[in-house]
């Protein structure tokens, strides 16, 4: 069985693919969804934000937000702005900005393929989030956020994607920033595609696991995804942030760290070059922290990611913090926010210290994931994003 196949899929008409693509729904507060969706009735955050058609305040897990998302899905479709294709296809989805660059396969994947390991996961998820993106499905009848994987790269579906991204794309549209475009895979050179890829037997996923865990519980075979190669995809650092230190002041905590790490001053934003030094930004200072010792190679694929030695050496031991998941203690803060982002977070004096991570490598998660491992909580920060609307998987498709 190939690990992405041909669907029927919902699309917007290419006159109305900008007006339809969306940011993915988890990147956006409820609050910037309703400032980005005023005035644009075709936005697809309507589908996947309909609290913002919804008084102020409302819960986001009230029935009342998945009955208007069902609704406002009918409602594109009856005004024309998405329909459903006549044929399934493979197609191919290009995330493109500035300076890079990538282009990927999208379809249906089996959930079955999901649930035996075939298409591997890295992040445990919450039970709450879960749900609601299993009833968001269920209220729309449709897989509208569709999940990034990743492959290792493949020579011969490589030739089959240029194959088909050689004409030009049948939708397109920009999306803070990034131009997404999509190709029908049909004729010779989808025929083609679809060859090249059964020859992929497994798949990472990369974002979306929450999306991945609610197509188990729906009651569909197959659920939306687009599969990059390895060598196209980026990985930005993940930060850390933290309220308090624990009692201690600013220099005791200084001095603490120093059992485990060299700490140096920085006149600059302390970027880190290299897996195992971190930035640390606390009482208006940025400091350069390097690890002493490296930690001990034991086969555990997830001993040597620096959010894991930073939980290890500092988050635990210093601050208390033993539940990363959970903790209110801790927020996440994702590199395309930027250092500045990060120093904003202590200035405005909510937060205590800032934690700069070095990214994880994609290497990294495969090893993770082909051990049965998963990484610390909020471990990686994949860019570009894939935009909503484009593409949707119909639930009985």
């Amino acid at each position: 069985m190939s690990l992405i196949a041909p669907f029927r899929a919902i699309v917007p008409t290419p006159a109305h693919a900008q007006a339809v693509a969306a940011p993915p729904y988890d990147v956006l507060s409820s609050a910037e969804a309703r400032v980005r969706a005023a005035g644009n009735p075709l936005s697809f955050l309507h589908v996947s934000k309909p609290e913002i058609d919804l008084p102020e305040g409302i819960a986001g897990d009230d029935p009342a937000v998945y009955t208007k998302a069902g609704e406002n899905m009918a409602r594109l479709k009856a005004e024309s702005a998405i329909g459903l294709t006549e044929r399934a296809h493979l197609y191919v989805y290009r995330a493109e900005t500035g300076d890079r660059r990538q282009t990927g396969i999208a379809g249906a994947a089996p959930v079955e393929a999901y649930r035996d390991g075939r298409i591997r996961r890295h992040e445990l998820t919450r039970p709450a989030k879960v749900m609601d993106r299993a009833r968001q499905i269920e209220a729309v009848q449709a897989h509208t956020g569709p999940v990034m994987l990743s492959h290792r790269d493949d020579p011969a579906v490589a030739k089959a994607i240029a194959a088909v991204a050689a004409g030009s794309p049948t939708l397109e549209a920009e999306v803070d920033g990034v131009r997404h475009s999509v190709w029908v895979a049909d004729g010779d050179a989808g025929a083609a595609l679809a060859e090249a890829v059964r020859g992929l037997d497994t798949l990472y996923v990369a974002d979306g696991h929450h999306r991945s865990e609610a197509a188990t519980r729906v009651g569909g075979t197959s659920f939306l995804v687009v599969a990059f190669p390895e060598s196209e995809m980026r990985i930005l650092d993940y930060n850390r942030v933290v309220s308090d230190l624990s009692g201690r002041s600013a220099d005791e905590f200084l001095t603490a760290l120093g059992a485990d790490f060299s700490v140096a001053s920085s006149d600059v934003p302390a970027r880190p070059d290299r897996p195992g030094r971190f930035g640390l930004y606390l009482a208006g200072r940025w400091y350069r922290l390097a690890r002493r010792e490296a930690p001990a190679e034991n086969g555990d694929p997830t001993a040597g990611l620096d959010a894991e030695i930073l939980s290890r050496t500092v988050l635990s031991p210093l601050l208390g913090i033993e539940d990363v998941r959970n903790d209110p203690r801790i927020d996440f803060v994702g590199g395309s926010r930027g250092l500045d982002g990060l120093a904003a977070r202590v200035d405005s004096g909510e937060m205590a210290a800032a934690f700069a991570l070095h990214p994880v490598r994609l290497q990294q998660l495969f090893a993770v994931a082909d051990a049965g491992r998963v990484m610390p909580p909020k471990s990686t920060w994949f860019e570009p994003k894939l935009a909503d609307g484009l593409l949707s998987l119909p639930l009985d498709g």
